[in-house]
C-alpha cells in the first residue's frame, strides 16, 4: 500500500497494529475496526444514508430521518438478502454482466471494490471465490460492510479511502471494480484513472448510462438528475469509458448498455411480481425486452483487461490486496 499524503510506501496494516509512512510519518487511523486512509479524516463523516433524506429541513423531516436511520442501516447491511425474488434477481444479473468475462479468473484473485458502500458487491465477488477489499469514503458504509461480512460469513476486508487517491501501489490488485459510484464524482474519470492505475489485470465499471430511456425516466420521476444530497448524477457512455481505458493500456472485453429498473428499496409491485406464478413471466419478459432493446438501455457495463504490453510495475507478482 502507499501513503495518500506523500505517495510513499506504507508498512503492514493489520488492525489494531498500523504502521505509518516511513517517508512523511503519516499514519492511518483505525475507527470501529476499520482502517481510515484519508489525509483529512473528517471526510469519512459523510454517510451514504444521508442521500435518503433531504437536508436542512429540520422539524418533522429531521425527526423522521433520526428514527429511520437504524432501519436504513439494517437494510443496507442486508441488501439484497430478504428482498423480493425479482429484486434479488436483478441485482444478481448486474453482477453477472459485470463479472461474466472474468468469472472463471475470480477464484483466488484480489479484488478492490471502490465506492463499495455497505459491501453488497464485495459480497458478490467474495462468493465468486475472490479475495475482496471493500473501500468507501464513508466510515459508516465501511463499518456496515464489516458487519455484513460477519453476519453472512464471507471474507471481506473493509477500509475507508478516497477513490481519487487510492492508498495502493500501481498494479497491486488483480481487479478494481465499481458499481454506481463514479457518477457521484465531480469528475468520474478522475476515479476511473485511479482504478486503472491500481488494477493489475482488470477494471470493471457498472454505472448509469447516457440514454434516451433515462431522460424519459427523469421526466417521469423514476430517475434523478440531481440527488437529494445535491450531487449531480453523471451518466456515462460505455464507448467513451472503454476508449478512455484503452488509452491507459486496457483492452475492452465487454462494453455495452442494457435496460434495468428497480427502486433502491423494493415495494409492493416487486413483491407482487416475485410471487411464484408471476416471477418467471417477469424474468422472461425482462430478458426478452433486453434482447430487443437493451442496446438503448439506461445502464452500462464495461470490463477491460490490461494489455500485455502495458503491464504495471510488479504485475508478475500477485500480492495481498489490502489490510485485514
Amino acid at each position: 500500500m502507499r501513503c495518500p499524503r506523500c505517495l510513499g510506501s506504507l508498512g503492514p496494516v493489520t488492525p489494531p497494529t498500523v504502521d505509518g509512512c516511513a517517508a512523511c510519518g503519516w499514519r492511518p487511523t483505525v475507527q470501529d475496526g476499520v482502517p481510515v486512509f484519508l489525509v483529512e479524516p473528517t471526510l469519512a463523516e459523510h454517510d451514504e444514508l444521508d442521500h435518503h433524506h433531504g437536508h436542512g429541513h429540520g422539524g418533522k423531516a429531521a425527526q423522521a430521518a433520526h428514527f429511520d436511520r437504524p432501519r436504513d442501516e439494517e437494510f443496507e447491511i442486508d441488501r439484497p438478502h430478504g428482498g423480493p425474488r425479482l429484486y434479488r434477481f436483478l441485482l444478481a444479473e448486474k453482477f453477472r454482466r459485470a463479472a461474466g468475462p472474468i468469472r472463471t479468473d475470480l477464484v483466488g484473485a484480489s479484488v478492490l471494490c471502490v465506492c463499495g458502500g455497505s459491501g453488497m458487491d464485495a459480497e458478490f465477488f467474495a462468493r465468486a471465490g475472490a479475495v475482496v477489499t471493500s473501500s468507501d469514503l464513508s466510515l459508516g458504509a465501511a463499518s456496515r460492510a464489516r458487519v455484513r461480512a460477519e453476519r453472512y460469513g464471507v471474507e471481506i476486508r473493509s477500509i475507508v479511502a478516497d477513490v481519487e487517491r487510492l492508498p495502493y501501489e500501481a498494479g497491486s490488485v488483480d481487479v478494481v471494480a465499481v458499481h454506481d459510484g463514479l457518477h457521484h464524482l465531480d469528475d468520474p474519470f478522475a476515479g476511473l484513472s485511479e482504478m486503472a492505475r491500481v488494477a493489475r489485470r482488470w477494471v470493471v465499471v457498472t454505472e448509469p448510462a447516457q440514454a434516451s430511456l433515462t431522460r424519459v425516466a427523469i421526466r417521469l420521476g423514476l430517475a434523478l438528475e440531481t440527488e437529494e444530497s445535491g450531487n449531480r448524477v453523471a451518466r456515462l457512455d460505455p464507448a467513451v469509458v472503454a476508449s478512455y481505458l484503452a488509452e491507459l493500456g486496457f483492452v475492452p472485453l465487454r462494453a455495452e448498455r442494457y435496460a434495468m429498473y428497480y427502486p433502491h428499496r423494493p415495494g409492493a409491485i416487486f413483491r407482487l411480481m416475485s410471487r411464484p406464478y408471476l416471477f418467471p413471466l417477469a424474468r422472461a419478459g425482462w430478458r426478452a425486452a433486453n434482447g430487443l432493446l437493451g442496446r438503448f438501455g439506461n445502464k452500462m457495463v464495461v470490463v477491460c483487461e490490461r494489455s500485455a504490453r502495458a503491464q504495471p510495475p510488479g504485475a508478475a507478482d500477485r500480492g495481498d490486496p489490502g489490510p485485514a
